[in-house]
């Protein structure tokens, strides 16, 4: 099952729509549903849950050199709109542990969830909400004006400066 917040699939819709007649393309990412506010009820609280997205044009100039996006961080899924219609994942598309397909008319009722393989995944949507996060802030840590920071300017801990823990590309959505 591929569990989602009402908010992020608004925005989704909302940019698919926007972009139409040209297909969008979001990296996605998840919140463990245990760190959300609002309606998890019978959710595991160590469930992902798309809560974010990376903006497809983070990290352009890099790709542009290097021929690969190095410029954002490994995601849980994509979302992808397919503005001819066609509801099924295809092989044109950017694929990840998960993919959400939408087509016009670009409402909750046309989008579909898949697995990388193709096949049919259960999509649920919640009416929850992320933690607030803020600049500078990394996840976890208990005072936001700590000064200890490592050499690269990153957490003394070595941990991933701000970017969400858990960003394994083959996250399990069959819980």
């Amino acid at each position: 099952m591929v569990l989602v917040t009402r908010d992020l699939l608004s925005v989704l819709l909302e940019r698919a729509d926007a972009q139409d007649p040209e297909p969008a393309n979001v990296r996605l990412d998840a919140t463990p549903a245990g760190e959300l506010s609002g309606d998890v009820d019978g959710v595991d609280p160590d469930a992902p849950v798309l809560t974010h997205f990376y903006f497809p044009e983070a990290g352009g100039s890099v790709a542009a050199v290097f021929g690969m996006d190095l410029g954002a961080p490994a995601s849980r899924a994509r979302f992808v709109s397919h503005p001819d219609g066609n509801p099924k994942l295809t092989k044109a598309d950017d694929l990840a542990a998960a993919v959400i397909v939408v087509t016009p008319p670009y409402r909750a009722d046309d989008v579909r969830a898949y697995d990388r393989h193709g096949r049919g995944l259960d999509l649920r949507v919640l009416d929850a909400v992320p933690p607030e996060e803020r600049i500078g802030e990394v996840p976890g840590d208990a005072d936001p004006d700590d000064t200890d920071r490592g050499s690269d300017g990153g957490p003394a801990d070595g941990g991933a400066g701000g970017g969400r823990a858990g960003t394994d590309a083959d996250a399990d959505y069959s819980r």
